[in-house]
């Protein structure tokens, strides 16, 4: 039921990123043009952002894709964490656009240009109608999806720079201030890197086979050592596939026991691990003085 839930929202993730993608890219070349123009750069520096979304759709739509290809011979865990390489790609994108815009934003500082304030406004306008379409569709997919939550990031700070860019292009069409538009694209830039960090973390993690971090090894072991029949949890491995598939393995020492007892117990810590710890994935070795070594990892 679960696994069906999952392909049902898949596919309605799908059909949005498509439509999504549509608008960014009309979006983006008319920011473009607007920003030429005015000679907004906060303007330029929102095309930019879109044109970054229509990719990170782009990326979004293939890994969900790749993630539902079946099992193979070559690839059996299949493609699921082709969603977490999509979202660091993402999220280094965002990364290298916000340093490259901070360059671009200090020589306006040193530098200031006057910018057309009433094309800009407007274009901004269209931009940001555009935007929070487009966050709205990707809301609900992004909250348990880190491939999804990239390109959500995208479009919502895409929105955000495009209500930076309205408010900056009334200062500079009323009172003339100039430096605004830098100013507005620093501070949009920092708040895109300090989300981006925050998805290539979580990512990264997950690639390099982190345990959960809402699960406690310590207190699985002493859950586990409490089942009847079970002397110790030993060579203890925890780590997600994706986002949403927990895997573990570890050694189980216990009694000299048949195998049709050593399933019944199997059975217990396949149900401790699912509704306790959220872990749907278990391998166990039993084993009977086995290892001379049983320590935890």
């Amino acid at each position: 039921m679960g696994h069906h839930h999952h392909e049902r929202e898949d596919e309605i993730s799908q059909g949005r990123l498509l439509l999504t993608f549509l608008m960014n890219i009309i979006i983006t070349v008319v920011e473009t043009i607007g920003g030429l123009l005015s000679g907004s750069l906060s303007l330029i520096s929102d095309a930019l952002h879109n044109f970054s979304d229509g990719a990170a759709i782009v990326i979004s739509y293939f890994a969900i894709k790749l993630s539902g290809r079946a099992k193979d011979f070559k690839y059996t865990f299949g493609l699921k964490r082709a969603q977490i390489i999509a979202a660091i790609i993402n999220a280094s994108v965002l990364v290298a656009i916000s340093i490259y815009l901070f360059k671009e934003a200090f020589v306006r500082l040193v530098s200031p240009e006057p910018v057309a304030g009433f094309t800009m406004i407007w274009v901004a306008l269209i931009g940001l109608a555009a935007n929070v379409i487009g966050t709205l569709l990707l809301r609900k997919g992004a909250k348990g999806n880190m491939n999804i939550r990239s390109s959500y990031l995208h479009l919502l700070s895409d929105a955000l720079s495009s209500v930076g860019v309205v408010i900056g292009g009334l200062l500079i069409y009323f009172e003339k201030i100039y430096w605004v538009d830098p100013v507005l694209t620093i501070l949009i830039s920092v708040y895109i890197l300090k989300e981006s960090f925050e998805i290539l973390k979580e990512a990264l993690k997950i690639v390099m086979m982190a345990s959960p971090p809402n699960i406690s090894l310590n207190e699985i072991k002493k859950v586990l050592e409490s089942i009847d029949g079970i002397k110790n949890i030993h060579h203890v491995h925890i780590w997600q596939l994706d986002e949403r598939d927990v895997h573990f393995e570890a050694h189980a020492e216990t009694p000299d026991l048949k195998i049709s007892e050593t399933d019944k117990i199997l059975s217990k810590i396949k149900e401790i691990l699912s509704h306790e710890f959220g872990i749907n994935h278990v391998t166990i070795q039993f084993e009977c003085d086995l290892c001379e070594v049983k320590e935890m990892v």
